[in-house]
Formats: C-alpha cells, structure tokens, sequence
C-alpha cells in the first residue's frame, strides 16, 4: 500500500475552511517524509525555489498547484496560420479562445473569487487571448492590482516576442520571473509558411521580411529576459512537413540563448475552428510522432511534456479547467481576498509532496534493479500524483514510460468521455482505443468489465487493483512483476 493519502481529495474546492484548516494543522505530523525535497537533482536550488509551485515549469508541481489566465490582452501584432482567436467559446479548448474578454478591474475581481474558492492557485498569467506584450498597458495593469492584493501569487506572461523587448525592464520590475515566448523557428523562410504578416513599428511586414524580423527580435527578447534572470519557457509548434524537422535547430538555438524549457506542442488543426491550417487540410501530429521528436531533443534544451495547451482564461490544475464556474456575472459584486485556505492547502500539500517524493524514489529504484524492458502506461487522474480517476470518467491519461533508466513521465493523451448516460458508449471506446496506442496498461480507480475486455481484445490491459496509490508505486510494481524482481516494500 502507498503512504496514506492526506491531502488532495480533501483540499479541494468543496472543502469548508474549518476542514482544511484541521487538515493542515494536526496534532502532529506522523509521515517520516516531512521535509523531504522534491527538487529534481538536475535544477538549480535557486531556480527550483521559482518554480517548484510553478505547474507549467514543474512536472511534479502540476500534480499539486493550479495556474490562472486572465483574458485582459486581446490584440495582437501579429497573424498566426494555426491560430483564430474567438471569443464566447465555452467548448473549444485551446490557445486563443476565451469565453470573456476582461478589464483589468474585471481580472481582479475574478482573480480574487478564484483564489478564495480554488486552493491550489499559484499562478496567474496573461496568454492573450492576442498578445501580452502588445496589449502591455491592460497587461501591467492587471499585474499591479492583483499583486497589491494578493502578495504570494506568481505572475507570468506568454508572447509571441515581438513587442518583448521592448518591456523586459517593467517586467523585472514588477517581479515577473516566468517568461513563455512562442518560437516556431529560426530560419524565416520557414517562418513564412507559419506566419503571413508580423505588424511592427507602425508597419505591416509580409513574407520572409517579416519572419527574419519577428525572429530577430525573439532572440533578443530571450537574450534579454535571460541576462536579467527571468526564467523562461519556449512553446513551439510541431507543424508536420514544416517545422517538424526544423525544431531540431529551434531547441539549439534556445538552449544556446538560455531558455530553461521547451515545450513542443502538437498542431490543432480542426477545419470547425477556421484557422487557415485547418481550412487546407494541414494535419497535426499523431502522438508518437510527437513523442519521437521529443526523444531526438532529449540532451538538448530541457523538456517540458505535460503541456495541456491551455485556454487563454483557464483557470485549475491542468487538465482539469474550471473557468466556467468564475463567469462575470457569477461573482459578488464585492469580494474580499481571504487567505487562510491557500494558506492552509500549502501545508497539507507540504506534508503529502515529500510522501510523494519517497514513494517516488523506492519506486524507481525497484524498476532500476529489475532486468531490461519498457512499459508504457496510461493513468487515469484527478491530481496529486494517485490514481483517483474512474476510467468513465477521464478526459485524457498522463503517460509514463518505466524501464531501466527508471520511471518518465512522457505525455498526455486527450480522449472523449465514455461515461456519458449510455450515449455514444461503443463509439467513444474506440476513439480511446485508438487514442492507446502503443500503451501496456491503463491505470484508474475503477473501471466496469465491458471497457476492461474491450481494450484487453485491443492489447491493453487496464486494472483499477491500485486505486489511489501513487502513480510511481503502482508502476514500479507492474514493472518488477513483468522483468522478475520482488518490488521493494512501500512506505506506510
């Protein structure tokens, strides 16, 4: 068995203050794990204490910690093949769509109600809906209410660049230390295949011009935020037949430049959201292609691979958005920041990371001593690094891969509820099956027989015997009972 589970479940957003208060303040810490660290052994302390609440930055803090965008910048300074803009779109989710536009005075209120009702938030950025460097006035607006308010929340952007350095200096000022650009290439004559017009300095530029330009000022940009010591992240969009190759080249001149991650995304290329990739047929990629390219740039540029390619107003763990419960006209017209349960969740949240951590490290050991193979497995989860999803109930699985190096996390795969009233059942289980491929086993906290024999005829075996244990445990268990090594016995 894991260690007991003493936090997520009962720090959600249905929780009462009284229960997460008595949660986060027991009469004394019983788990041997209390203080373990989770900084990964190949960051930096300094940069670990930025990011270790960062969900987008740390792989092991999206388990715990939700982030917040805010749709205060919708122009943008430059036109996209892959991107459409909407507004007033509660069902697409995706970089650019927003379901509200927001004044800075609007952005607090709502910043306010999500943090008093949403324990897990940590972070709020700005990612357009167009862009938040050239939208900069509602930008910095936004950040100066909110930080005068609420003191602990990080602040972040995502730009595209070209207006970036043009305010790295107010973004040092105003504390901003997690930076994302989107940079898509290096070479123009590629970037003018992914980008028709940049508008700059009063002036539209088309073609190669405009992409060498857009370019430029995206290294200076990067150069510039890190010579400051602003951490950043670099997103890139893996278009086949045209960048796809290229991106090599972008993770070698990213990580020349100092970039701490990079995050290639796939393509959304769905002709129902009008973008001119998809109205021409452009496809995205398929999983494993993404998956390969990631694997080539491992060495180069750090990776990021639990990317969910958020909403421009999202709000909560990723994977798991909630901006639908914040709409404008469902917050009180007066709303006082109270800090007590963030408070709190921080120090359940403490105390269940360094369970986590232990757990994670017997269990990686356990797949390093076993003999040579590869497993791949699909987990169906809420958060918290358990198995706390019903199989009926997922809307993508986090992927792991262990094998003898020890136990990765690789990605996520998006999927169509099957529990939905008996509609569509059959339909929707084949999409998950072919949203499968190339995985062993999926892992949930319950699963019904017929879903089970079906993705078993497929190949897949799924089993929901390790129901809310940590995803690691459950892993190294598997893997030692595949390759013939006694799994070492769990922490109580």
């Amino acid at each position: 068995m894991s260690a007991p589970m003493i936090s997520l479940e009962s720090a959600t957003s249905t929780t009462s203050l009284d229960q997460l208060l008595a949660t986060a303040k027991p009469s004394g810490c019983t788990s041997s794990s209390c203080g373990v660290s989770t900084k990964p052994a190949d960051v930096d302390q300094a940069i670990w204490a930025k990011i270790k609440n960062h969900p987008c930055y740390s792989e092991e803090a999206h388990h715990y910690f939700a982030r917040m965008h805010v749709a205060v910048a919708p122009a943008c300074n430059i036109q996209c093949n892959y991107c459409n803009r909407k507004y007033d779109c509660a069902n697409e989710s995706r970089p650019g769509v927003v379901s509200e536009k927001l004044t800075p005075d609007q952005a607090l209120r709502k910043v306010i109600a999500v943090a008093n009702e949403v324990p897990q938030l940590s972070v709020l950025g700005v990612a357009g809906p167009g862009d938040a460097c050239y939208d900069w006035k509602k930008t910095k607006e936004t950040f100066e209410r909110v930080a005068g308010e609420i003191h602990d929340i990080k602040l972040c952007i995502s730009t595209n660049g070209l207006a970036l350095p043009d305010h790295v200096a107010e973004l040092v000022d105003m504390n901003v230390d997690h930076v994302t650009i989107t940079i898509n290439m290096v070479d123009p004559e590629i970037g003018a295949k992914i980008y028709p017009w940049i508008f700059y300095r009063n002036r539209r530029y088309t073609g190669i011009e405009a992409a060498r330009i857009l370019h430029e000022r995206q290294m200076v940009g990067l150069e510039m935020l890190t010579a400051c010591g602003i951490i950043t992240k670099v997103n890139s969009v893996m278009i086949p037949g045209v960048n796809d190759e290229h991106l090599v080249e972008v993770n070698k001149w990213v990580k020349e430049r100092g970039a701490f991650l990079h995050n290639v995304m796939p393509l959304i290329s769905d002709p129902a959201h009008g973008t001119y990739y998809g109205l021409t047929g452009q496809r995205g990629p398929r999983a494993l292609e993404l998956k390969a390219l990631q694997d080539r740039l491992e060495g180069g540029a750090k990776l990021m691979r639990h990317c969910r390619q958020c909403r421009a107003d999202a709000v909560g763990l990723l994977g798991d958005d909630r901006g639908q419960e914040f709409a404008l006209d469902q917050l009180p017209g007066e709303i006082t920041y109270d800090a007590r349960k963030r408070e709190a969740y921080r120090e359940v949240i403490a105390r269940e990371r360094g369970d986590h951590a232990t757990a994670k490290s017997e269990a990686i050991e356990t797949v390093k001593a076993a003999g040579d193979g590869s497993l791949h497995v699909a987990v169906a989860t809420k958060g918290g690094g358990r198995i706390n999803e019903h199989f009926g109930h997922a809307k993508e699985f986090q992927v792991y891969e262990a094998s003898s190096r020890g136990i990765t996390y690789v990605g996520h795969r998006k999927i169509e509820q099957y529990c939905l009233g008996g509609r569509g059942e059959e339909a929707t289980l084949d999409g998950i099956i072919t949203a499968l491929v190339g995985i062993d086993v999926v892992l949930c906290a319950k699963i019904g027989e017929c879903p089970k024999t079906k993705l078993m005829e497929a190949g897949v075996r799924a089993t929901d015997a390790y129901c809310y244990d940590y995803i690691e445990t459950a892993i190294g268990t598997l893997y030692a009972a595949k390759f013939g090594v006694e799994p070492q016995a769990a922490t109580a």
